[in-house]
Formats: structure tokens, sequence, C-alpha cells
């Protein structure tokens, strides 16, 4: 099943998930020895470039809807899926499950991989840590918790199944 994200509730997405920090060296304490889980180009980009290698990384090839100039190549698996802007659709809820799983893993997006946070959150198993950028500011470190989770639970049921 696919799920869209009504326009109304956009505005839930626009806050940092979890803290921000101003870039990955000033995260580093946060997530390291932990199981990494990347969304974004730029974010994973800047783990590989720091030589940290995600459990499981989701790009989409684009950087606040451009195309994204730091190629990201990862020596793992990959899955492809597609997932339009504003949607998550069951394929890329199952690839980030199965990857999380399996790991690691390298999720390529055709279209936009910016809501698989959610998911991620929601499979993530506690004490992993979900990144991605927030555009302008730095990246989102979210350590994975029951509360962490329940935040990701009521952001998923703002969705419609389509």
């Amino acid at each position: 099943m696919d799920y869209a994200l009504p326009d109304e509730c956009r505005k839930y997405f626009r806050d940092p998930f979890g803290p921000l920090f101003p870039d990955i060296a000033a995260a580093m304490n946060v997530f390291a020895g932990r199981m990494i889980i990347a969304v974004g180009d730029v974010v994973t980009h800047n783990l590989v470039s720091a030589g940290i290698l995600p459990d499981v990384a989701v790009i989409d090839g684009s950087t606040m809807r451009e195309p994204c100039e730091r190629v990201v190549d990862l020596p793992v698996p990959e899955i492809g899926v597609s997932n339009p802007a504003g949607m998550l659709t069951g394929a890329l809820i199952r690839a980030v499950e199965d990857a999380i799983d399996a790991g690691p893993c390298l999720i390529r997006v055709d279209g936009e991989e910016d809501l698989a946070v959610v998911p991620a959150v929601r499979a993530a198993p506690d004490g992993a840590c979900v990144l991605y950028g927030q555009p302008g500011e730095g990246v989102v470190v979210i350590t994975v918790d029951k509360n962490a989770r329940d935040k990701a639970d009521w952001l998923f049921g703002l969705f419609a199944a389509e």
C-alpha cells in the first residue's frame, strides 16, 4: 500500500525530528558505535567522507530538489525503488525494513527519499541512529527509542492510504 502526505500536514515535518548538529563531526559522539541509517545524499556523502560507512543509506540523487553534485557509491548491495514526492510507497517502506534487517545496503530512490526517515525510525532497533540533513542548518540525529518510535508512528498516522 502507498501513502500520501496531505498538504495541510507538511508543517509537521519542518522542524527537526531530533537534535540538530552543525555537521557530522559535531554529532559523532552521539552515533559512534551504533547502527547508522542515513537518509539523504549529502548526509550520506558526509558520513562516507568522514570514513563512516552507514549500515543503511537512502538517497535519491538530489538535494533540495536539485541534482546532487556529491555522488554516493557505496561498496554494498543496492536496492532501487520508486517513491514520488510527498509519498511513502509500500516499496520504499519494505526496502527500508529489509535493509535494516539485512544491512548493509544502499537504497536508491527514483523520486524523493526525504520522508524515509519515518519508516526508518519505525523499523530501526532501539539504540540505532537515523541521520538526515536539515537544509542550511546541519544534520539531525535521531536515537531510536520508544519516544522516537511513538513520534514516527504519529507522523505516519498523518499519511492517507492510497
